[in-house]
């Protein structure tokens, strides 16, 4: 880190002991408030959301081929191919803003271009299909229509104006590709493809949110995801002994370990998920050189992302409070007060707030079906939708320590006006 930032990061600390009024209700209602929000974000996302995302970034580091990322998604690669995959991408993942990050910084850090990268970034947590079932049948199906279009179309014009902005880089990544000798991957491409589908499928079916209903498709997949999940670990165990050449006897026993543990306590699957976890890590650091880089890569992600995941987190939790809840610094009513109706105001205020705001996985429908109760415009209430998902305040932290300061707030500027527009001409639409 920079001493200027040192240096400014320990004014602001001060300048918080000094200030801020501790002995305050509100103010003492928001410190417990960011506790809490993070003590919430650890219980419910780390094991599940980001530490398979980090395998899977380190994955991608050290066993998929950097002129494989060039090729495919790299400033020479077709460019409706790669825009298309990373804009569609959200409707397999189904991750929030803070999960896609590790998988964004590994692609990003093999070549990938500056457009399809960030056309991937907003589209993992913004394109998630049951989210956008879920608004429609709660909010309306005007909304859950426009939210469905605004995402996918977001995806591929943030991707195309940041690479027309930053064409000089694409340009340098033009010339390193034309250099970059074809190296030989450990995996060949289809042993690639079966590798990564195994973690992706543990990341998504574990994460799989419980529906609002209690029939039907969606809550079929819900009422057997663990089923799905452990038929994907156990994909992933032969791939990672067969191929990786992981040792057979400790993979076994982590295997039968973690069944085990799920058979007994059924109702704490993060009891044998946390366990196998723990097998993988040991196997792959006493395995072969190949699964020991891949541990050390996962390892140099998590130390990249983590802390400042949980730093903004905090801070998060200090302003806005957990969601649903009024006891963040800011009153939930100043918001809702100021962004009704359907002016620039309100709806640059609601892509801000969305924008600052974390919500995991699906709880931004109610969230803002108690804006709207509370008298939130639905030109707003889109834009807030169509901000939210994709970024946070902990997101845009990592974002600038991946893309640099200019890059990002570019793409936060982005996020942010495209939200906007869209919802001035849906409240237009509707009103």
């Amino acid at each position: 880190m920079k001493d200027r930032y040192k240096f400014l990061i320990a004014v602001g600390v001060f300048a918080a002991a000094y200030f801020i009024p501790f002995g305050d209700e509100r103010v003492k209602k928001a410190i417990l408030e960011a506790f809490y929000m993070i003590q919430d974000y650890a219980q419910k996302h780390v094991l599940l959301c980001l530490v398979p995302a980090f395998f899977i970034a380190g994955a991608i580091t050290v066993f998929v081929s950097q002129a494989s990322v060039m090729k495919y998604l790299g400033p020479q690669a077709n460019k409706f191919l790669s825009y298309s995959v990373a804009s569609v991408s959200g409707t397999i993942l189904a991750v929030c803003s803070c999960t896609v990050l590790p998988l964004f910084a590994g692609i990003y850090r093999m070549g990938a271009g500056i457009g399809p990268a960030t056309a991937f970034l907003y589209s993992g947590p913004a394109i998630n299909i049951l989210a956008i079932i879920l608004s429609a049948k709660v909010l309306g199906w005007q909304i859950g229509l426009a939210r469905a279009v605004g995402s996918v179309g977001f995806a591929y014009m943030i991707g195309l104006i940041m690479a027309f902005i930053f064409r000089d880089d694409e340009t340098e990544k033009m010339k390193v590709q034309m250099a970059m000798p074809a190296d030989e991957p450990p995996l060949s491409l289809w042993q690639e493809t079966v590798y990564m589908a195994s973690m992706i499928g543990v990341l998504v079916f574990a994460n799989w949110a419980k529906p609002d209903v209690t029939e039907g498709f969606w809550y079929g997949v819900y009422a057997i995801k663990w089923y799905i999940t452990g038929a994907f670990g156990l994909l992933f165990t032969y791939t990672f002994v067969k191929w990786l050449k992981a040792r057979l006897w400790v993979s076994l026993i982590g295997v039968i370990a973690v069944a085990l543990l799920a058979i007994l306590f059924p109702d704490h699957p993060l009891l044998s998920f946390s366990t196998g976890i723990a097998f993988l890590v040991y196997t792959g650091k006493t395995s072969s050189a190949e699964t020991k880089g891949w541990v050390d890569a996962t390892w140099s992600f998590t130390l990249m992302i983590l802390p400042l995941l949980f730093g903004g987190v905090l801070i998060a939790g200090f302003l806005l409070g957990m969601p649903g809840t009024d006891n963040g610094i800011i009153p939930n009513r100043w918001i809702a007060q100021l962004v009704g109706g359907n002016s620039l105001f309100a709806n640059l205020l609601a892509s801000v707030v969305g924008a600052f705001m974390y919500f995991a996985t699906l709880t931004e429908v109610p969230i803002v079906q108690g804006l709207l109760g509370s008298g939130m415009g639905k030109g707003p209430a889109l834009a807030l939708l169509l901000a939210g998902p994709a970024l946070s305040l902990p997101n845009m932290i990592v974002i600038r320590s991946i893309l640099g300061t200019k890059k990002s707030f570019v793409f936060f500027g982005l996020v942010i006006g495209l939200s906007t527009i869209a919802g001035m001409i849906f409240g237009w639409m509707v009103g």
